[in-house]
């Protein structure tokens, strides 16, 4: 049985080079043709990451909420003691404890968030799979880059977040429809002098006109450092925590 299988391998094997062979032939110079490839590409992707469980993991059975959270243009690199500079990281390092699983990954040098995409996807779903994460409450933040990245990465994967919180990032407006059913809690001040406050309120606008749930809160003193208020606000892990993925079939 098992050289009848191995045979019908061969012959399956040497019909596609066949066919593939057929295909360059049929190929003429000075015009073009339709061809396909049909090929499986692999990759393997490295992410260095911190990760932050709350203190009383240990003593029951629960799962938690779990928080993503995208560093700024400053912390990409290779060092995660440089994500200590700013936003969660560098509020759990300081001794603020927090009632969700926090996930900090770093970012390449000389990459953007919106590149890294498939990797974060991944890295959430090992995160999922390893702890005790409830994936009905799976939340997205990130600051400047980061901000970008939230808007983007929730974009691409809409289904994945139960509510976003982009702090002076942006996006294009023509796939915020992609957010009609994921909440929406951006972030800015009105004096960042490195991204407009317009391209907050832009998207914010975007995601309403599309029918979806999304705010704005603008601080009117705050330059392009909005995130230490908005991530200093207890009133945000509140509101993540009122969302569930579960509650767009309700």
């Amino acid at each position: 049985m098992k050289s009848k299988i191995f045979g019908a391998s061969i012959i399956c094997a040497v019909l596609l080079i066949c066919s593939g062979c057929e295909a360059a032939i049929s190929a003429k110079a000075g015009g073009q043709s339709k061809q396909m490839l049909n090929k499986k590409i692999t990759k393997v992707e490295d992410c260095n990451y911190l990760l932050y469980l709350p203190a009383d993991y240990d003593k029951s059975k629960d799962k938690w909420p779990l928080i993503i959270f995208l560093h700024g243009k400053g912390e990409r690199g290779n060092n995660l003691e440089d994500l200590k500079k700013q936003g969660l990281p560098k509020m759990i390092a300081q001794g603020k404890s927090f009632d969700f699983i926090i996930v900090s990954p770093q970012c390449p040098n000389d990459l953007w968030w919106p590149e890294q995409d498939d990797v974060l996807i991944a890295l959430l779903d090992e995160i999922e799979a390893k702890y005790r994460v409830d994936t009905d409450r799976v939340y997205l933040t990130g600051l400047s880059m980061g901000g970008f990245g939230t808007w983007t990465l929730a974009e691409k994967y809409p289904k994945r977040f139960a509510a976003i919180a982009p702090i002076c990032g942006g996006s294009e407006q023509y796939v915020a429809y992609r957010l009609k059913k994921v909440p929406v809690w951006a972030f800015h001040g009105a004096k960042d002098d490195v991204v407009p406050l317009a391209r907050s309120q832009e998207m914010v606008d975007a995601v309403k006109k599309a029918g979806g749930d999304a705010k704005l809160t603008v601080y009117p003193e705050a330059k392009h450092d909005s995130w230490t208020e908005a991530y200093n606000d207890p009133e945000l892990y509140q509101w993540f925590l009122s969302h569930r993925i579960s509650d767009r079939t309700k």
